[in-house]
């Protein structure tokens, strides 16, 4: 009999549906207080997610403010040669002005560019051409004092990952951003770091006016996720801490889209399945991952393999769906749900409660 994937999961009526942090909060009322000296805004969104890792918050809070749209993760979400999506994506954000001239948001895509030296030049190219947009931008609006980009985004989307990369390109240095791999290593607005020189800095064109600024900011969650999958696509893309939803819970997710990709993902492992268990087991077995008395450590197993999807060793692959129109569905729907601060607070609580419950019927 041929191996049938699941083609719905299962409800998740007891997920927690908000990350939303203190510092969030702050760092958002911090950019809204930084706009009157910002001159350009770079929004970061995960290529693998490129719909539910954007944050509706920025659409008002960062109203009116000229902005590039960097898709970041690139390679982490499909092919290089297969730009399809890449079209579609670009289609979101156009617009015709008089004369049909398009003047809609410009978006570009980053690479990670860590796998071999051709995915590293690769990478390189790619945030070559992010600083020669903010190069020409600044130039184009010469100011004495230098020229500031301020850089937002969902957490652990790569906005500080971004700014070192720029920062080296563009003046030849190293880490100005701490980075890791759980998100909520950046917790305040940075107060600038030089990615371009200035002229004075660099005669003989290198230079731009006062120089290029970047403005490094802590990932802002949504106040509240009414979909359940796309806070599962988050979690999976680290930009919710590991230890939020149960690792196993996250991996039969996981394993929910290697089925509907290919369960050739995971064949060195274990034969094409629909239940977890067998595949972290088979895992557990062949890694060394085994606690007391050779049972499956299923939790650090389960991350081990959301680890190595997360850096592209178990398939590049994107968790949205990317059609034309989705953008254009995607903020209908959320006319309907707008984010709460007070409803993602009553959620929170209800959930404490009802986990202080269960453990004490335990």
């Amino acid at each position: 009999m041929s191996f049938i994937p699941r083609h719905v999961f299962p409800p998740l009526p007891s997920l927690p549906r908000s990350y939303f942090l203190g510092h969030h909060k702050s760092g958002l009322q911090k950019m809204k207080s930084l706009l009157s000296s910002i001159d350009l805004v770079i929004e970061c969104r995960d290529y693998r997610v490129p719909l539910t890792s954007r944050n509706p918050l920025f659409e008002s809070a960062l109203e009116g403010k000229e902005r590039i749209i960097v898709y970041t993760k690139r390679d982490l979400g499909g092919g290089n040669h297969d730009g399809r999506n890449e079209e579609i994506i670009r289609g979101w954000y156009q617009s015709t002005g008089a004369g049909g001239m398009n003047i809609g948001t410009k978006v570009m895509f980053v690479r990670n560019g860590k796998a071999d030296d051709k995915a590293i030049h690769a990478g390189k190219r790619s945030v070559g051409k992010v600083l020669d947009v903010l190069k020409e931008h600044a130039s184009q609006r010469w100011k004495l004092v230098g020229h500031r980009v301020l850089i937002v985004g969902m957490p652990n989307v790569g906005k500080s990952t971004l700014l070192n990369a720029l920062r080296t390109q563009g003046i030849g240095k190293g880490k100005a951003a701490a980075t890791g791999a759980q998100p909520g290593i950046t917790r305040k607005v940075s107060s600038g770091v030089k990615i371009v020189p200035s002229e004075d800095d660099e005669p003989g064109g290198k230079g731009v006016g006062g120089g290029v600024y970047l403005l490094d900011t802590p990932g802002v969650f949504i106040p509240h996720v009414p979909d359940p999958h796309a806070m599962m696509k988050l979690a999976l893309c680290g930009s919710v801490k590991d230890t939020i939803i149960p690792p196993v819970m996250l991996a039969d997710y996981l394993l929910y889209h290697f089925n509907l990709h290919s369960p050739a993902l995971y064949s060195e492992y274990c034969s094409p399945t629909n239940d977890v268990v067998p595949l972290l087991t088979a895992i557990a077995e062949k890694t060394g991952r085994l606690g007391k008395g050779g049972k499956t450590d299923t939790e650090a197993t389960s991350l081990w393999l959301i680890q190595r999807w997360r850096q592209g060793l178990m398939g590049r692959f994107g968790l949205d769906e990317v059609v034309e129109g989705a953008l254009e569905e995607r903020k209908r729907g959320e006319e309907d749900v707008q984010p709460s601060f007070n409803q993602a607070r009553r959620v929170e609580r209800e959930r404490r409660r009802s986990r202080n419950r269960e453990r004490g019927e335990k």
